[in-house]
């Protein structure tokens, strides 16, 4: 497999930009996610990596091998790269075996040699045992193998996956992440995996991409996105996030920062490089809130943040409840709650805030994609 090199990458429709100096550097064998909202761009940079549209700027580099320049254009079929569709694009009168065999027709691989690479793949994604069936005798999660088996079979050096789970239902999504992160790890192929869900992302993928009209803001691990966002579109797109504002940031060392929040003093997490600040935008999650007492008059006493529970909405496992916090009551929060928990609309209670982050005050999202994971500790 390949190392995928993108290096500040421009491309226009016209008079409309929708990519913007992108740059990613993927490691040979990892499994990226670009995940963003429809209209993002990220299904325009995958076409840009396959060979679909070339470029108006910069370059990508596919296993050391420059493929797109402005005036440099490696085409799709020359370029050995995989491509999932959502619609998996098998055809309904050949055999698994058959679909998978195709390309390798078309290349003008030898019929023994065909069929020896045939049966290697599909026993990798386990489905020997169902070679010549028609795609039509196959469950959404099989069909979906035979399209990662095809690419398997053309010894593709990267595999690229169009948002391929947007059709199916909740259950079958489920199955086949599961199926992807199989064929990751047995395959060691290189996967670049655009979504709009970033639960899909989180769960898959080694680093994800996090993009926003055409340039990428945070390329890191998920648990750095979802602990450390390097700016406030990211805070607010990952695991539920809010970004509410801070006074007084006073760097206390080792990472950490004491602030006013909503009216009390609380400790936050920062970057080392943390300068005090007279106000700055933090990060937040439901899970960071705590419930300190189901009554507000405690409030002074236990230093706790007053809220007034808009909604409580049951979740199996926990409540979540929807509050108006602080000491005008006018910021809107939520809160989940372990079972068994019995707050109701209209109740008034305190809460406290067991974690949040200091949202570093100046990352230029060009620049953002290049930094290292560390750069966010």
């Amino acid at each position: 497999m390949s190392d995928i090199r993108i290096d500040a990458i421009d491309k226009s429709f016209g008079d409309t930009a929708v990519l913007r100096e992108v740059s990613l550097h993927i490691a040979s064998g990892e499994f990226v996610a670009i995940l963003g909202p429809s209209g993002c761009g990220k299904t325009t940079l995958l076409r840009c990596l396959a060979g679909f549209e070339t470029l108006d700027g910069g370059r990508i580099e596919i296993g050391g091998e420059l493929v797109s320049a402005p005036r440099h254009h490696v085409p799709p079929e020359r370029r050995n790269i995989g491509v999932v569709f959502q619609n998996y694009a098998l055809w309904p009168h050949m055999s698994v075996a058959q679909n998978v065999a195709y390309g390798l027709k078309v290349a003008g691989l030898a019929k023994k040699q065909r069929a020896e690479r045939v049966a290697r793949v599909l026993e990798v994604v386990e489905l020997g045992a169902l070679a010549d069936r028609r795609p039509a005798d196959l469950s959404g999660g099989q069909r979906q193998r035979v399209a990662l088996a095809r690419c398997l079979a053309m010894e593709s050096r990267a595999v690229l996956l169009d948002e391929p789970l947007a059709n199916l239902d909740v259950h079958l999504r489920g199955a086949l992440e599961e199926e992807f992160a199989a064929f990751h790890k047995r395959s060691g192929a290189t996967m670049f995996y655009i979504t709009h869900d970033q639960s899909e992302a989180l769960a898959l993928a080694d680093r994800v991409a996090v993009m926003d009209k055409g340039r990428i803001l945070q390329f890191d691990r998920p648990e750095a996105l979802f602990a450390r966002p390097a700016n406030e579109t990211v805070a607010g797109f990952i695991g539920e996030g809010r970004v509410l504002e801070a006074e007084d940031i006073r760097p206390l060392g080792n990472g950490r920062a004491a602030a006013s929040l909503l009216g009390q003093k609380v400790e936050l997490r920062c970057a080392p490089g943390e300068g005090p600040r007279s106000r700055a935008s933090i990060s937040i999650h439901p899970g960071d809130l705590h419930l300190v007492s189901d009554d507000a008059t405690a409030n002074a006493d236990a230093g706790g943040i007053a809220a007034n529970v808009t909604r409580a909405t049951y979740r199996g496992a926990y409540l979540r409840a929807d509050v108006m916090a602080g000491p005008q009551g006018s910021v809107p929060l939520s809160i989940n709650i372990p079972a068994p928990a019995s707050v109701s609309q209209g109740q008034r209670v305190t809460l406290s805030l067991r974690d949040g982050w200091v949202i570093p005050q100046t990352v230029h999202s060009a620049a953002a994609s290049s930094l290292p994971s560390s750069a966010c500790l």
